[in-house]
């Protein structure tokens, strides 16, 4: 039986702290149960015992048969346990010495081999009864009757329970007469029947105790696997939001700085080199965004939302911000925004804020964008096309990322359009220079609402 694990009380605490968690059921519950706790604790000494010293059980046990039998061997009368006289007087005096021999030491080998054990004493016992004799180390072949009830085979047990019959209605009618028949095999179908039971009910305890522990420690196991889901899952919101709220408010901010140096330095002002301090420190600090976003983020990234969240009527600010950077955006819409679930606008206002952001970080300010969002029967198509890098202006660092990553905003705008079944093409377009993102989402089309003063039918 394992013992308690040391790390259970923390794993209490933090279910403790979940919102509306249950507390699972694993050892603690079946350890304070009044009866469950008391066998497990003795099952669990019983099997510390036997694990440090396996022989001793069966010496035990063959000892004690041997004590039993030896008081009728020594100075018994021949008397059987109904009052009749055996045939011992009739046999050498040490045919009932070799016959409890034969009936006791199997019993070392009960637990290995239970159903060999089983047959061995039968048969000896077959023999003894054929003798005429009835030995007290006869309750071996109960004993081994038990063992095979609790560790042996079942089929083997009910060949078992069925020649034991046999035998004792054999020796009872047959082999020793008595002179209650009836009642003697009453008498030893009674123990033969006490013996199986008892093996089967502690055989059905001990299953139940195991199947106990088994089921504490897999919901112990599915605890610490919830906890650590939720908080992947969680890493995972705060990186994706982090990235797209944080990293585009730093990007239009970089680029403001970068824009102000220049103006300053075509002026002639003091400010140009602070301005230009100003730029390096929020690339910088989006180098260390990077960073820690990537201990963040997982493989397998979900969303809750845990807070009010950007929709479509939000895109208003966010262009505005992204044109005080610099960069001349053109927007257009089609069809029914409103209509839209809340999650499909969040998903919308995301791609079109990092598709911006991509274009500012690498076309620049003096770039153009044009923003198109279409709500068609069953889908809604966003599209963002920039002019790419003005003509004459001098080419952009490529921002550093580790081990050549493509960064997260391509990803995140992916995954989220895997969200809705949709599909994401990036790249050149095809026409002239620049870039295009163009993100079609697989959405239900939400019914009209009636006009104003007009009943729906």
């Amino acid at each position: 039986m394992v013992s308690m694990s040391a790390h259970r009380p923390a794993a209490a605490a933090d279910t403790a702290q979940g919102a509306a968690a249950l507390p699972s059921p694993g050892f603690d519950a079946a350890w304070a149960h009044p009866l469950l706790g008391r066998l497990l604790r003795d099952q669990s000494r019983r099997q510390r015992l036997d694990r440090r010293h396996p022989w001793l059980l069966d010496t035990a046990v063959v000892l004690i048969v041997v004590a039993v039998s030896l008081p009728d061997l020594l100075w018994g009368n021949g008397a059987s346990p109904f009052g009749d006289t055996d045939a011992r007087d009739q046999l050498p005096a040490a045919v009932p010495f070799a016959l409890a021999a034969a009936l006791a030491v199997p019993l070392w080998w009960r637990r290995r081999a239970p159903a060999i054990t089983y047959f061995v004493i039968a048969s000896v016992s077959l023999v003894q009864w054929s003798l005429g004799l009835w030995l007290p180390a006869g309750i071996g072949a109960l004993i081994a009757l038990y063992t095979l009830a609790r560790n042996g085979s079942l089929r083997v047990l009910g060949w078992a329970a069925a020649l034991t019959v046999a035998e004792l209605l054999l020796a009872v009618f047959l082999l020793v007469p008595i002179e209650h028949p009836l009642l003697g095999s009453f008498f030893l179908l009674g123990t033969a029947t006490a013996a199986i039971a008892i093996g089967l009910t502690l055989r059905i305890r001990q299953m139940y105790l195991g199947a106990l522990e088994d089921r504490a420690k897999r919901l112990e196991i599915e605890q610490d696997q919830r906890l650590r889901l939720t908080a992947a899952a969680e890493r995972s919101r705060v990186a994706r939001e982090m990235h797209d709220i944080v990293g585009h408010n730093l990007s239009v901010m970089v680029s403001l700085a970068d824009g102000a140096a220049t103006l300053a330095a075509n002026r002639g002002e003091q400010s140009t080199d602070a301005l230009r301090i100003l730029g390096d420190t929020g690339r910088q600090a989006m180098s260390e965004l990077r960073r820690v976003l990537g201990v963040l983020r997982e493989e397998r990234d979900g969303e809750q939302l845990l807070s009010p969240q950007p929709a479509i009527g939000d895109l208003d600010p966010l262009l505005t911000r992204v044109r005080a950077a610099g960069l001349a955006v053109t927007y257009r819409t089609v069809g029914n925004l409103d209509s839209l679930s809340s999650g499909v606008q969040l998903t919308v206002y995301r791609v079109v804020q990092e598709s911006l952001t991509n274009t500012i970080k690498h076309a620049g300010i003096g770039s153009s964008a044009d923003v198109t969002i279409a709500v068609e029967a069953g889908e809604v198509r966003i599209r963002v096309a920039d002019t790419g890098v003005p003509p004459g202006a001098p080419p952009r660092a490529k921002p550093k990322t580790q081990n050549n990553d493509p960064g997260h905003g391509l990803v995140g705008i992916r995954q989220r359009a895997a969200m809705y079944g949709g599909t994401v093409i990036v790249g050149p377009r095809e026409t002239s220079h620049g870039w295009t993102v163009d993100v079609v989402l697989d959405v239900p089309s939400a019914p009209t609402p009636p006009a104003p003063g007009v009943q729906p039918s």
